[in-house]
């Protein structure tokens, strides 16, 4: 590997985005553990209990997830019975996700880890600089990059 190429890893965005996903999620599924829900679980959990029954490509969306990644994350709240999946009532063609009774309680008793890995994660990393920083995530994730574009014009 080249040194201007080592340098460019070094640089690179969508590395270290990723690392500080993982070093997050490990931390906050640890305290979420006791639960038995994983990071990703409660904030699916918690976006349908904010929004309503969804269906799944609105889900999928709001999530910034692609449907495949979604379907394996509710698989297992379908199976413990965390949410039901059924015919959506505007169409009965699309499918509609929400939370059940389980789910709320479950939702509520892993709600006490996700606030304590809140506090931490703001204590540590301060309270101006964790605002900053969440308001940077969400214009990242609302800005074109141009990927469908660019998928385009590769399929020409």
């Amino acid at each position: 590997m080249s040194a201007e190429t080592r340098s460019t890893a070094q640089e690179c965005i969508c590395l270290a985005v990723r690392q500080a996903d993982r070093h997050i999620t490990q931390f906050y599924d640890q305290l979420l553990a006791p639960s038995g829900l994983r990071t990703t679980q409660f904030s699916l959990l918690a976006k349908l209990r904010r929004r309503g029954p969804m269906t799944i490509n609105a889900l999928a969306a709001e999530m910034v997830m692609d449907r495949t990644t979604l379907g394996r994350n509710i698989l297992p709240l379908e199976r413990d019975g965390l949410i039901r999946i059924e015919s959506a009532v505007s169409d009965r063609r699309s499918k509609q996700i929400r939370v059940t009774k389980r789910g709320e309680k479950r939702l509520d008793a892993a709600s006490k880890g996700w606030t304590r890995a809140q506090a931490q994660f703001e204590s540590v990393f301060g309270s101006g600089r964790t605002s900053e920083l969440r308001t940077l995530l969400r214009a990242v994730t609302t800005t074109e990059l141009g990927v469908k574009d660019a998928a385009m014009r590769g399929a020409e």
